[in-house]
């Protein structure tokens, strides 16, 4: 899907990102390294005006900028709200992101909001219907979007698809790119107690566009076995760390971004996980 702002989106370097959060605001401006760019909530940035917008206007000037959405519910089987994709596509007009990408997940339903993404299973018709989903915000917001894999707890004993043929599915009928969550990968894999390697080796590799890598929580489930938790609350994880230089080492280089959204720490911290994965980024193949 072409872009048809007028003006071309910038490009996301092969280089690490953050989370934009505004008490960082003033420390990313004096000094961001070695941040290269920022990716925003799209629903915190919906409104006509105010500080919010006031900050982003200005770090627009000097970052590129990847919007990423939580509430359009891509998978729910109910219809699109339209009100929030038009405020979401106002938002992508006068910002002209980088990057816009969104959850293989749902979080509505017949109007209730829920505060949680939660998975699908894997049926034709449900390809069918995030396919439409994601031609449709393709056409509204008349650019490529990005899909990310869930963490998931559970697997639909009806699945028919594996997840990484549904999204290379979703990506064959409606020409979108992927964000691959590598943390994402590693909770599902510990939780379903399947092979993370296998997944990435599995994975539709050249149509993604972005990484994410973020922190989680270990618990137990009712057998004791480790269950992990996609809180997005601490540092990432060695397995973790690990994981994406694998994945890199099939992939080369690609923005990569570190997702701290709960107990957020102060800057020095958050910048010193971004600087490890600027070093994996920098020793991966071209």
């Amino acid at each position: 899907m072409l872009d048809t702002t007028g003006t071309p989106p910038q490009i996301l370097p092969n280089a690490p990102g953050v989370g934009y959060k505004p008490q960082h605001f003033a420390e990313i401006m004096e000094d961001p390294a070695p941040v290269e760019w920022l990716e925003i909530h799209a629903e915190n940035y919906m409104g006509d005006g105010g500080r919010p917008i006031a900050q982003l206007r200005h770090l627009a000037e000097r970052f590129p900028i990847s919007v990423h959405g939580v509430g359009l519910s891509i998978g729910g089987a109910d219809p699109l709200d339209t009100d929030h994709l038009e405020r979401l596509k106002h938002l992508c007009d006068w910002l002209n992101p980088a990057s816009f990408s969104e959850h293989l997940a749902w979080s509505t339903h017949q109007g209730f909001y829920l505060n949680d993404l939660i998975a699908l299973p894997y049926t034709e018709d449900t390809v069918t219907r995030v396919a439409d989903h994601v031609a449709q915000v393709q056409d509204v917001l008349g650019r490529k979007m990005l899909l990310e894999n869930p963490s998931s707890y559970l697997a639909f004993a009806e699945s028919t698809y594996s997840e990484t043929d549904f999204l290379a599915e979703v990506v064959a009928r409606t020409g979108c790119g992927l964000l691959l969550d590598i943390n994402n990968v590693f909770i599902s894999a510990t939780n379903q107690k399947t092979g993370a390697i296998d997944y990435i080796d599995a994975f539709p590799l050249e149509h993604v566009g972005e990484f994410h890598l973020g922190g989680h929580d270990q618990d137990t489930d009712d057998t004791s076995a480790p269950l992990l938790i996609d809180s997005h609350g601490r540092e990432v994880a060695d397995p973790v760390w690990a994981l994406f230089d694998y994945t890199l080492s099939k992939t080369g280089a690609r923005p990569a971004l570190i997702e701290w959204d709960a107990n957020v720490p102060e800057w020095p911290e958050l910048a010193a996980e971004a600087a490890r994965a600027a070093t994996i980024l920098e020793k991966a193949p071209a």
